[in-house]
């Protein structure tokens, strides 16, 4: 009966595999640190004071702050007390972008982050638990001359902490407090060239509205979007990954049906591993270049959290089927207790994800850190999943031990065995130990290189060579994850070698032998041990028997 090909594919073969995909993981990292920009772009803006003369405000109103059609501007709020304008008659205006330039479909997603610059007055300090009321209104157009089109309008409460680093006293007034920045806006898709957003920060003293936020000097924006040379890049691999996926997942199920049992458990997994693969590489984002596809952010991270709960389920499983313990497996319902948390945690992160970006949908000035339940909220969510994260890491690595541990108690027995079949056997131990140490660095790497995205967000000079370390992770990790599912997939396909007729002549003692390492299930009754051997094997030993 024939195994998997790992089990019967040649040592030579093997380090072919290993070392050519070692060589297009290689290249994945190259791609996005020498081909690829930046993933992404961050342009500061700083708003302009525009004033509203009309005593009731025109919803349908836009104010520009520079062009042909600039508003009537001021230049700080002492300006506007000699003019006698009311806080309630000032808008900020930002233009995103900045003039001569214009936004691309190819940026993808824009995120903005507001910051206030808020000065110390004596008589007008801030509040403990200070919260800003924001109005805001959200406009486009497609040139520069047509009108603006309001896209989005909403009041949003934001909670100012800030800090005041010097003592407060008279002679430090006019100095600014250090304010933490405040997320402000997020677009799924930017489907048009110009924006434009106008703020307010209505005041009244009746309603306590925007009482004790202190002096609002000025308001600074940060717009960040991702990078038209980075998305092209990207939407290449991902053009380029989905064949590749999809042939060797057909290939794989093909070897399956050919077999005379029904596929089982495991197979079953690493078929709905690579359908998990295929499904978060197909290039859907081609059409978010033509299509105002605002749901493209909340669509993918509804695609990667599918792929990596399939993918901690079929490290369970696949560790549960070769620990060689007493136990009935090759059965789903075995792993309900492990895959079933699994399964809670990732709905629990897309009901997080709905309520941030699903609501932003409708509302893209919604943050769900923006009041104090949502920050407890998401914190929590946050804090949980890391310990889940810490505690399932921890579990794997327990149950990779036990079945290291098995296989080294069993390795007892291969000492009375044939030369030849001593040496496949240990063969077979060594390349699967090889296999479970790639999954574990294949995660390991995943974290390492999410961290040092996160500290170090520059680049590395290579001689004359200029690195992007974040382009180079998000390339590299996103080709790993496609290398480990097209190894997996390659790796256990039912092979059509036998190994007693490999050995017909080189070892006449062991002929006609089944000696095969059972890494997947070789009858229709369901798994057989992990070292199956049989016929004169046992009678060179009778421990064999007992073997597992």
């Amino acid at each position: 009966m024939a195994g998997a090909i790992i089990e019967n594919m040649s040592t030579k073969k093997l380090v072919i595999v290993g070392v050519i995909l070692l060589l297009f993981q290689a290249f994945s990292f190259m791609v996005g640190g020498l081909i690829a920009p930046s993933p992404t772009t961050a342009v500061h803006y700083l708003a302009t004071k525009c004033v509203d003369s009309v005593r009731h405000h025109q919803s349908n109103k836009w104010f520009m702050p520079w062009g042909p059609n600039q508003c009537d501007k001021i230049r700080d709020l002492e300006e506007a007390m000699s003019r006698k304008i009311e806080a309630n008659n000032i808008v900020f205006a930002v233009h995103i972008p900045l003039p001569n330039k214009e936004m691309s479909p190819w940026f993808q997603f824009m995120l903005v982050i507001l910051q206030f610059d808020i000065a110390f007055k004596m008589y007008n300090q801030i509040e403990d638990g200070a919260m800003a009321t924001i109005d805001v209104g959200l406009a486009y157009r497609d040139d520069t001359l047509s009108e603006w089109t309001e896209m989005a309008h909403s009041i949003e409460q934001r909670k100012l902490s800030c800090n005041f680093t010097t003592s407060k006293t008279y002679e430090n007034e006019g100095r600014y407090y250090e304010c933490d920045l405040l997320p402000f806006m997020e677009l799924g898709s930017v489907a048009h060239k110009y924006y434009l957003l106008n703020i307010r920060l209505p005041v009244s003293e009746r309603k306590k509205v925007n009482v004790g936020i202190g002096e609002v000097k000025d308001i600074r924006l940060v717009g960040i979007h991702q990078n038209g040379g980075f998305t092209k890049v990207w939407f290449a691999m991902k053009t380029f990954l989905t064949p590749s996926i999809l042939i060797i997942m057909v290939w794989y199920w093909r070897r399956i049906t050919l077999m005379t049992r029904p596929p089982v458990l495991l197979e079953k997994v690493i078929f709905a591993l690579g359908m998990c693969m295929t499904f978060i590489n197909i290039p859907v984002e081609w059409f978010s270049v033509g299509f105002n596809w605002t749901w493209m952010l909340l669509f993918g991270d509804i695609r990667q959290g599918i792929f990596y709960a399939m993918l901690l389920s079929f490290w369970i499983i696949f560790c549960g089927e070769h620990l060689m313990d007493e136990m009935k497996r090759n059965h789903f319902s075995v792993y309900w207790k492990q895959v079933g948390p699994i399964v809670f945690g990732s709905f629990c992160l897309f009901i997080f994800d709905m309520c941030e970006r699903g609501v932003q949908l409708k509302n893209p000035f919604y943050s769900i850190w923006a009041s104090d339940v949502g920050t407890e909220l998401a914190m929590a969510f946050i804090i949980v999943a890391g310990i889940c994260a810490c505690l399932y890491f921890l579990f794997l690595c327990f149950m990779v031990f036990q079945v290291f541990r098995n296989i080294s108690g069993k390795r007892s027995c291969l000492p009375a065995m044939t030369k030849a079949r001593r040496l496949i056997y240990e063969g077979l131990i060594f390349r699967f130990k090889f296999l479970m140490l790639v999954t574990l660095t294949c995660a390991a790497m995943t974290v390492i290189f999410f961290i040092i995205s996160q500290v170090n967000e520059g680049h590395w000079h290579w001689g004359d060579y200029t690195v992007q370390v974040n382009s180079a992770f998000f390339t590299g990790i996103y080709g790993m994850w496609n290398l480990y599912v097209f190894a997996i997939m390659f790796l256990y396909a039912p092979s059509h070698k036998r190994y007693g007729e490999q050995q017909s002549s080189g070892d006449a003692g062991a002929s006609g032998e089944d000696v095969q390492l059972t890494t997947t299930i070789t009858h229709v009754d369901g798994p057989t041990e992990l070292y199956k051997m049989t016929d004169l094997a046992s009678a060179y030993h009778p421990q064999i028997l007992n073997f597992s």
